[in-house]
This record gives C-alpha cells, structure tokens and sequence, in this order.
C-alpha cells in the first residue's frame, strides 16, 4: 500500500521486510477438530514452538490472528545482541549468583541458536555477522561503557573494541557520538526471511498452520482445551499462547504481565552502497546509550538505511511518525535531512515488570513472551525451548523456569504510565543524565 500526500510523498506503510518477498498465500487447510498440541500466534515464538512439537510426532495446529509477518516477526529491526537486559549484579541479588550466571547464558544461547539456524542446507535468513557500534550520546556515557567493556563478568565476556570519538569515523561518519564500543558478536537478519525459515520447518515436521482465524475463546475441557474460533471450535490436548505484543483479552493473566510498546520505523529510498557504506563504514547495527531507543543498520542489499526507535506512544498511523523519525535520522545524519523515506511502518514489542522474557504454565496453559525488544534471537529460541516442553522433552528446560512472572497493582494491559514514563526519559537523554 502506498500513500501520496502533499508532505509525505509516496511512502509506503507496507514494512521493507515484507514489500521484498512474495508472502505465502493464505492457508485453504481444513480445521481439524482435534490436536494434540495447539499454538495461539503464528511468528517467531508459535512457529518454533510447532516445529519442536511436530517433529515428536504430536499433532500440533498453529492459529495466527491476521497474515503471516503481520505481527512484530515481520516488522522488527532484524537486529540480533546478547538479550538479557539486566545486569549480572542486578540478577544475583534477587536470584543469587549461581541462577543469575545461568540466565544470562540463556543469552548466549539464542544468538548460538540463530546462528546454527542460518548455517542449516538451504536457509537464508540475511545472516549478516557485521557486529554492532553501542554508541555513546554523552562523554559521560561513553565513560560508562567504556568501564562496563573492560569489566565483564568472567567466563561471560563479549568480544568488543572500544572506540574513542577521535577514532569514530573508521565506525560511523557522524559527530553525534562520543565514541562507543563495538560489539563483534552481534549480527543481523532479513526478519521476513527468518519467519518464512520458521514456518518452512514447522510445516515440514508436520504442523498444519492456519492464518486469518483469530482464537476468540479459550476454556477447559475434560483434559484438554476448547479453542473458539470463527471457522469452529477446535480440541486440544495442550495450548500455547505465543501473541508477545499483541496478547489480547483472550488471557487477562498473561495480558496483565506484559508491557506492549509500539516500536517505529523508516527505511530511505536507495542511496546505493557506496553512499551507505560512508555513513556506516562497517555495515554494522548501530544502537546508542539514549533511554528512549534509537537502533538502525544498513539494509540488507546494503542500500538503504532502516532507522527505528521509539517515536510515539499509541500512533496506530505509521506516516504520521515519519517526520519525528526523519529528524531523529537527521541528528545523527545530517546529509541525510533531505532524503526521501520509501517506508515507515510500526510494530508492537512486549517488555516485561522484571525486562526479562518468560516461560512455562498457568493452570495447564503454557506461555512464551515478553522479549523486551530483543525478540529476534530470543523468540526462536524459547519458542523451540518451550515447544520441547510441550513435548515432554527434557531439553527444553531453560534457567527461566519456574520463575516469578511479575506485574503491577491496577494494570489490565493498558499502559497508562508509558507517556509520563517516557516523556521524563526524553528529558534525562536531553540533559544527559
């Protein structure tokens, strides 16, 4: 879909990711009446999820809402990290040292995960290796930094270099930054091609997928589970529920658990490689110390700039971010202030009470979600975890289980303290604190 208004010329609302490949057509199979293990939400987590519970032989049926991709799985930066965002002493004091050391391996694992997935005969996912630039927004930050990448944990360090703002411009040709580090582990995919990776092996173990058919009730029956939907009502042994973001009123309980937080995006008209290559001279993610997230990369053809960041609060209409998120570009890139935009588009993160992911059952019913942004390495790994789970499979055990899944008193999953949130978090990025 494409939009020409007077302001913004022809950009389209249609994700880049998903504007590059030929979605699969809509699904014409039958709705069982009966399955062994059913999977609400049709991305990341609900495809990785199926593919385990298939391949052990279990009938397993996966329910999407809306298209394939039509969720964050199509519409995230396609940047992969370590994913645990609190701190190893943060973790030790609530869990103890020996539980937080586990958990933060469990980052580690995601990304070893990805990696192997994009290595399989006949995957191509865009793996991209090119690493990350953390880039700082203040001196004070990159002193921060700084003493963070000469201090890891041990027997959990990251491979980085530190780069002083004299030395900037080998890593990004922008004066914004007061140096950063880099982080040579990190690397990026096509999020289009990893989703169609995703339900390529779900449906070759045997999954039957099926999109466009919301589940709209969800209750016990005798040993197992009624799904409603509204093609028929389906009976299933066991349920997952993998919607992350867009989990709705169908689970208060898991609805009241997570934060959802649109997250915004542009992509340039091409500016061709070499141009793209000056900006960012090593192809790398860049990310910066701001509370209020600014992440961008080169696409993959190398073309384009894909910036995204946290550019509203609740604006369902893409185009009308579009000329914050071009002066947010600007401020780091200045030539770029006049470049055309050819998409913009929006997705819709979890973020959790304790900013770690979960994991596990509730009367019956298993879970996985609340990815905090970082769902790219973690939703395919947890979804296989919790899939195996399902299965009655002792691998899927993860240093996740069995923890608290917090949330807050007078929350029913409207989050009415995002705008003051954020608004006092723009300020401390602007006086530098």
């Amino acid at each position: 879909m494409r939009i020409l208004t007077s302001t913004t010329p022809e950009i389209s609302v249609t994700p880049l990711w998903v504007a590059e490949h030929s979605l699969p057509a809509r699904s014409t199979d039958p709705l069982p009446s009966h399955v062994d293990c059913a999977v609400i939400g049709g991305g990341y987590t609900g495809l990785a999820a199926a593919r385990e519970t298939a391949a052990r032989g279990r009938s397993t049926l996966v329910l999407e809402a809306d298209g394939v991709g039509s969720g964050c799985s199509g519409r995230n930066g396609g940047q992969v990290a370590h994913s645990i965002k609190p701190t190893l002493q943060g973790m030790s004091e609530r869990y103890g040292s020996d539980l937080a050391r586990r958990i933060y391996q469990e980052g580690f694992a995601a990304m070893t995960h990805l990696r192997e997935l994009a290595g399989e005969a006949g995957a191509d996912i865009g793996w991209t290796p090119s690493g990350c630039y953390y880039g700082a927004h203040t001196p004070r930050h990159f002193q921060r930094i700084r003493h963070e990448a000469e201090h890891q944990p041990s027997g959990l360090q990251q491979r980085v270099t530190i780069v002083t703002r004299a030395e900037q411009s080998s890593e990004i040709d922008s004066d914004f930054y007061h140096g950063g580090v880099v982080y040579h582990d990190d690397a990026s995919v096509h999020p289009m091609r990893l989703l169609l990776r995703l339900l390529f092996r779900a449906r070759a173990a045997g999954a039957t997928v099926i999109d466009h058919c919301p589940v709209t009730g969800l209750r016990g029956a005798g040993t197992g589970y009624e799904l409603q939907t509204p093609r028929g009502i389906v009976r299933a042994g066991k349920v997952l529920i993998a919607t992350n973001g867009y989990s709705g009123a169908l689970s208060p309980w898991h609805r009241r658990r997570v934060i959802p937080i649109g997250s915004y995006q542009i992509a340039t008209a091409p500016l061709g490689v070499e141009r793209v290559r000056s900006l960012i001279p090593q192809g790398r993610n860049v990310v910066d110390t701001r509370r209020v997230v600014v992440y961008f990369r080169p696409s993959p053809d190398g073309t384009r700039i894909v910036f995204g960041g946290r550019a509203a609060l609740s604006e369902t209409d893409p185009l009308a971010v579009v000329p914050r998120l071009r002066a947010m570009l600007a401020q780091i890139f200045p030539s770029l202030r006049s470049a055309a935009i050819a998409h913009t588009w929006a997705g819709t993160v979890a973020f959790t009470f304790d900013k770690i992911a979960h994991l596990g059952r509730r009367d019956g019913v298993y879970f996985c979600m609340g990815y905090c942004g970082s769902g790219v390495p973690t939703a395919p790994y947890f979804g296989m975890r919790i899939g195996q789970q399902m299965a009655g499979s002792t691998e899927g055990a993860t240093a996740l289980d069995g923890l608290e899944f917090p949330t807050r008193p007078f929350y029913s999953g409207a989050p009415w303290f995002l705008a003051p949130s954020i608004g006092c978090y723009r300020m401390l990025d602007i006086l530098g604190i």
